[in-house]
């Protein structure tokens, strides 16, 4: 039976005039921003009773928002016609709801059914669109879902993160210890003079004319099926001890992971495939920029193997080409992509993205997101950190997110969208190990 799910409040905080730290700025999109998804990203989490109150929830939101003005900002227009963020302190939505069942009974099986549901449907380009939206889903025995959307171009995972711990602080503190996070964007934008990249960043981060985002074919939407597994610590473990040296619990798994949906896809051994691994680069740039800096700060890595070399490759070999692609995203690659930047702004010149859309089938590629890093357990508004992460669709064939385990201490869960021909065979051998 479906779980119905009741929207009974919806309200637009926004922070007072005393505490906003909005200055009324038009501030321009970076290259990162718009290298990254034009689209608002879900993440949903569940609480066990006790949870706090709404209003508690929403006083520590407002708190939390005056020190992040942009998720309080509109996206807008400035004076030479690029899209940019106005920090106007528009404010947030926040939307309450109700669901007929207990949250032990819903999670299994009927959260995923209704996880839409779970969250704003944030409509991306409608005119004053609040760029952070969140949903708080109240269960009959006093469980907890909360539902965020925020707009990709407005900040990536990693400052997401920091918000929510910063929300949850303020709620767990009376704000007391709220911190700040570090929001100078022009930090990261820093080009030499003149500019001078020295990489194809237009047909790497964005859709050139020779971009390989344009090989790839479309599937029907029944065809692409969502699958959660869970790896065990004691499973992590026995990957890193056979890579010999000291590598990552992501490296290990990505290694894993890629080598098995390379065989259930029982690619042509002569092919090759790659990863699109996501790379914070934050302590990459020269100098550095702050791990709490909020915006957007993400490039990527394109670890390539032949089919039959990855197939009967060691996990340290395959590791090692993991560590190599995301070694070549360093300080110099950073500038030049920075650089490439300027150019294009100087210049007027139109970026897209090379996010893809829904339908996409990545085969034989793959594109992975590690939240391993994320501060999940820090989530904390008072009665312990959530006891479940809720995935929404992934509706991309070959895309996948690594995150922590909210229910085994050391264990990670991978979520993974699979064309449906593959995943019998996937299901069968993702926990073999070579």
């Amino acid at each position: 039976m479906a779980v119905i799910v009741e929207i009974t409040q919806r309200t637009v905080l926004r922070p007072s005039s005393g505490s906003a730290w909005g200055d009324g700025k038009k501030v321009p999109l970076t290259v990162f921003d718009c290298a990254s998804t034009d689209g608002y990203i879900p993440t949903v989490f569940a609480w066990n009773a006790p949870a706090p109150a709404n209003s508690a929830l929403m006083d520590g939101l407002l708190d939390a928002v005056a020190r992040f003005p942009h998720l309080a900002g509109r996206f807008a227009v400035d004076d030479h016609g690029r899209k940019c963020i106005h920090l106007n302190d528009a404010g947030v939505l926040v939307l309450e709801a109700t669901a007929a069942t207990d949250l032990a009974e819903a999670l299994p099986q009927d959260v995923p059914a209704h996880i839409s549901e779970l969250y704003p449907d944030a409509e991306n380009g409608r005119a004053g669109e609040p760029l952070f939206q969140v949903q708080l889903t109240r269960y009959t025995c006093g469980g907890l879902i909360i539902g965020m959307v925020s707009h990709h171009q407005v900040a990536d995972g990693q400052s997401m993160s920091g918000f929510s711990t910063a929300w949850a602080t303020a709620v767990r503190t009376d704000s007391t210890v709220l911190p700040s996070p570090f929001n100078d964007r022009a930090t990261t934008v820093n080009p030499r003079s003149p500019p001078a990249p020295v990489f194809d960043h237009r047909n790497i981060e964005f859709k050139g004319e020779h971009s390989s985002s344009h090989s790839y074919r479309v599937l029907p939407m029944d065809r692409i099926k969502n699958l959660a597994v869970h790896f065990p610590e004691e499973f992590v473990a026995d990957l890193k001890s056979r890579v010999g040296a000291r590598c990552s619990t992501f490296q290990c798994l990505l290694a894993h992971v890629w080598k098995k949906v390379t065989a259930a896809r029982d690619l042509d051994p002569e092919d090759f495939t790659q990863v699109r691994v996501a790379v914070n680069c934050r302590g990459r740039a020269e100098p550095p920029v702050p791990m709490d800096f909020f915006g957007n700060m993400v490039l990527w890595a394109f670890p390539r193997m032949q089919v039959r070399d990855l197939l009967s490759s060691g996990y340290p070999a395959v590791v090692g080409a993991i560590r190599e692609a995301v070694a070549r995203v360093d300080d110099e690659y950073v500038q030049s992509f920075v650089d490439f930047g300027r150019g294009t702004q100087d210049g007027g010149q139109e970026l897209a993205a090379t996010a893809a859309t829904p339908g996409t089938s990545f085969c034989p590629d793959l594109e992975v997101d590690s939240w391993l890093g994320f501060r999940f357990h820090d989530m904390d508004f008072g009665h312990g950190p959530p006891c479940a992460f809720l995935p929404p669709d992934l509706p991309i064939d070959g895309i996948m997110v690594f995150v922590p385990s909210c229910a085994a201490k050391g264990g990670v869960d991978l979520f993974i969208a699979l064309d449906d021909e593959h995943v019998e065979a996937f299901e069968h051998i993702c926990y073999s190990i070579d």
